[in-house]
């Protein structure tokens, strides 16, 4: 019996503790559940062979509450991989594990992505799994980010170096096995005619250092074949092996004086097929690095090194991984700023482009926050470190686009399910041709060996595994470099099918802060005294429409009065004595409470909040003395970002709980299709709900705690970066530069990254549904030619690199609103 403890969410009472005590105990292999209300845990003995936690949290579920596994979500470094056959042995072998919730192998990263029950599992459960399955795992945190890069560099030198190794010897044994044929002199000792065996033998000492120097096709692929799950390299093993152990045969008849052997052997064949099958893994792995080369430069922008301000007040240089929280750190004109924290000493101007996208630099000063890896433009200053290492700014960006390169969009499960079984199935087709070919067609054994070869090496589920992991590495890479983060394959698939875009109000289509925006003057009073009477009147007052006329006046260097007796009038206005005078401001109900007639100022009244302006009259005494206006004015994007997404045909909704006036000028003034207005925060998610109920595929951008809700409800949720911590961590899509143009830049690279993994899995499946029936012999059969073996491994190597160089094309990829940026 196992006994564990599980956090519940969602109960409210002793009778929801019931309900699950009931639910859980009813369960077959139970022997005794409790739930504790105050601690909201439940504490259950079952035995783990015939239940699972993941058993417990559905049955909770079922009777409508949630059950909190302690799961734990890891990424493991894979080495030995050569296709999408060896991705799928990793992924089934560590998803029977108990306590796996998902395991998702990327081919391109070479990396899998493990959430787990860290109760029943650890870390080292899973990398015994994978070395259990002929693979080797190490968990990212034990292999640093330069130590993989440095293995990824070795690996290319290596392949690079088995290439030339093997070319060496490949290219004579191609001239003597095919010089012959094609009218090219060969030396008369070699004469396959003449001096048949010397031919043979020959052939036979080239063929040999090709093999050693290839020997991991061999060793890797008949493991994995012996232990149930051939892959790539167990295609070509058996192709070459085949070609081989043929020639080897026909090298012995040749011996025994069968001269006609001499145009039966395949020594040329093997020897190509594997050089040319090295240089297709040499490109792969050089474009692969490409594809990741987003992620390169976005850890580059850190600096190496910081200086720190010791307590005796010496400077001394130190690494940046050996900063801790509260250090204070020295930092000079034209310098990267190391970590994230604060100014305490000096100021400056600091470029943060590289976060915000904003152009200028931002002038900073005693208490302003500064963000690691921006660039400190002219002053010098000190900081206190408050964020170090992976709490960042710019680690946590590394962390979002890594976790979205690793993850899986769903355009993917077929390739998957294909590739699972792509192996096997071409194996037996492989053999079946063959046999066809020898006993039903009449063919010489010669020809059936012919067919077998070719149609090994011709299959590539490579092309397959590659489609859509490289073209998302691209894709995501891309978003990052234009301020836009895809959390997740899903994300970046799902955004693409979005029709109707909703549009918080308050602080994504406007600043969320009112400004002063109209002065009026209807007495002798210039409009700088009427906004200086004013603001006088609002010093007493916390409300934010009052901040905003303060700060206007600030603005305007105007000197305040001081006054006495503030009154708030509830729904009104307010009232203060100011040099033996009352004064009031507020709204017109309030004028007339107070006798003041506002004549022509109505009209202008009205016209100001048809445009979604707040205005609020001053009178003194019996007498009106002029006009304040005060609105939350609109980004200056909002506009264009709305008419991006008009022209790529979306329904813009704009969700907001100002009043239906105001709701409706700001949408009058941006172009929004629909405005849904005097919504409540809790009833955002709601009416998120009633637009997909519509058959709207509905993304929702928004920048506050009460959004989180409506994000998450949304299929595809996105944050404002400048948003809170919440948002950002509800949504699918986070905009780091926090402008609206982004919102269609995200869209758009949604639909450029997965136009193109549909032509990569095209290409894939296009190239092995043609490819195999022509290496089985069909054109042969109405007259048409045989495809050569060595072909074949061309082939094979160039579906891979086609869909690692198509996938590089997203590279290109340009916002269509780059200039509106600008």
């Amino acid at each position: 019996m196992t006994k564990a403890s599980y956090p519940i969410i969602g109960m409210s009472c002793a009778s929801c503790a019931q309900t699950i005590e009931r639910a859980v105990s009813g369960m077959d292999a139970v022997d005794e559940a409790n739930v504790n209300l105050a601690t909201e845990k439940l504490t259950v003995s079952y035995d783990d062979k015939r239940l699972s936690p993941k058993d417990i949290a559905a049955e909770v579920a079922d009777a409508g509450y949630q059950l909190e596994l302690a799961e734990e979500k890891e990424t493991f470094a894979i080495t030995g991989m050569s296709c999408a056959s060896c991705a799928q042995t990793i992924e089934k072998a560590v998803s029977d594990l108990d306590g796996v919730e998902t395991a998702n192998v990327n081919l391109a990263t070479e990396e899998m992505q493990v959430a787990y029950d860290s109760d029943h599992l650890t870390s080292h459960d899973i990398v015994q799994a994978v070395e259990a399955a002929g693979y080797q795992a190490q968990t990212k945190s034990t292999v640093k980010r330069e130590d993989k890069k440095e293995r990824k560099d070795a690996q290319i030198k290596h392949l690079w170096r088995r290439f030339v190794g093997s070319a060496i010897f490949a290219v004579p044994l191609l001239y003597l096995a095919m010089g012959d044929m094609v009218g090219l002199p060969v030396p008369s000792a070699l004469d396959p005619m003449a001096h048949p065996l010397a031919f043979a033998l020959t052939q036979l000492v080239l063929v040999l250092p090709v093999i050693v120097l290839n020997h991991e096709f061999f060793t890797t692929g008949f493991k994995a074949l012996f232990k149930g799950h051939p892959n790539m390299d167990s295609l070509v093993a058996l192709g070459t092996s085949a070609a081989v152990l043929y020639s080897l045969f026909s090298t012995w008849k040749i011996s025994q004086g069968d001269a006609s052997y001499a145009m039966r052997l395949y020594y040329e064949s093997a020897g190509v097929i594997l050089t040319l099958i090295t240089l297709g893994r040499y490109f792969e792995n050089v474009s692969k690095g490409k594809t990741s080369e987003a992620i390169q430069k976005l850890m580059d922008l850190a600096p190496d090194t910081a200086r720190l301000v010791r307590e005796d007040g010496q400077v001394v240089e130190v690494g940046v991984d050996e900063l801790q929280p509260g250090d204070i750190l020295q930092v000079r004109p034209g310098e990267k700023i190391p970590v994230d924290g604060e100014i305490i000493k000096g100021q400056s101007a600091v470029d943060e482009s590289m976060i915000t996208g904003e152009s200028m630099p931002v002038d900073k000063k005693v208490g302003d926050s500064v963000v690691g890896a921006s660039i400190n433009s002219n002053g010098s200053f000190q900081m206190k470190a408050s964020k170090v290492g992976e709490d960042t700014s710019l680690a946590q960006i590394v962390r979002l686009v890594e976790e979205a390169q690793g993850s899986k969009a769903p355009i993917a499960r077929m390739a998957d399910k294909v590739s699972g079984v792509f192996v096997p199935i071409v194996i037996v087709l492989a053999i079946l041709s063959a046999l066809a070919w020898w006993l039903i067609g009449g063919e010489s054994w010669n020809f059936a060996i012919t067919i077998l070869v070719s149609v090994l090496i011709i299959a590539c589920p490579c092309a397959l595994g590659l489609a859509t992991p490289t073209a998302i590495m691209v894709g995501t890479g891309k978003g990052a470099e234009n301020g836009v983060l895809f959390k997740s394959g899903d994300a970046l698939e799902t955004a693409q099918e979005v029709t109707t875009i909703v549009f918080d109000k308050t602080g994504t289509i406007t600043e969320g802060k009112p400004v002063l925006t109209d002065l009026e003057t209807y007495s002798d009073l210039s409009q700088e005294e009427v906004l200086r009477l004013s603001a006088s009147a609002e010093q007493g007052s916390e409300h934010p429409l009052a901040q905003a006329i303060i700060e206007g006046a600030q603005e305007a260097n105007l000197v305040l009065e001081d006054t006495e007796n503030f009154e708030a009038l509830s729904g009104r206005g307010i009232h203060v004595r100011l040099a033996e005078h009352d004064i009031f401001l507020g709204n017109a109900k309030l004028m007339a409470d107070q006798g003041i007639a506002i004549g022509e100022a109505q009209a202008q009244m009205d016209r100001l909040a048809a445009e979604g302006k707040t205005p609020m009259l001053l009178g003194r005494d019996q007498e009106l003395l002029g006009l304040v206006a005060v609105a939350d004015t609109v980004k200056s994007d909002s506009q264009a970002a709305i008419d991006a997404l008009h022209e790529m045909g979306l329904k813009v909704v704009m969700l907001t709980g100002d009043n239906r006036r105001t709701a409706e000028a700001i949408g009058r003034q941006v172009g929004i299709d629909q405005v849904i207005s005097e919504v409540l925060p809790e009833d955002k998610t709601r009416e998120v709900a009633k637009l997909q109920g519509q058959d709207h595929k509905v993304a929702m951008v928004g920048d506050g705690i009460n959004d989180a809700p409506a994000l998450a409800q949304a299929d595809v949720g996105i944050a404002i970066g400048s948003g809170t911590d919440v948002a950002i961590e509800s949504a699918d899509i986070v905009l780091m530069r926090s402008s609206l143009l982004d919102v269609p830049t995200s869209i758009e690279l949604s639909r450029a990254t997965i136009k193109n993994i549909k032509e990569n899995l095209f290409w894939a499946f296009a190239y092995n549904v043609l490819g195999i029936p022509v290496a089985m012999g069909l054109l042969h059969i109405f007259g048409g030619p045989l495809l050569n073996p060595m072909i074949a491994g061309a082939a094979m190597s160039f579906s891979s690199i086609s869909v690692l160089l198509n996938a590089l094309r997203l590279k290109r990829f340009k916002p269509s609103n780059q200039e509106v940026k600008a």
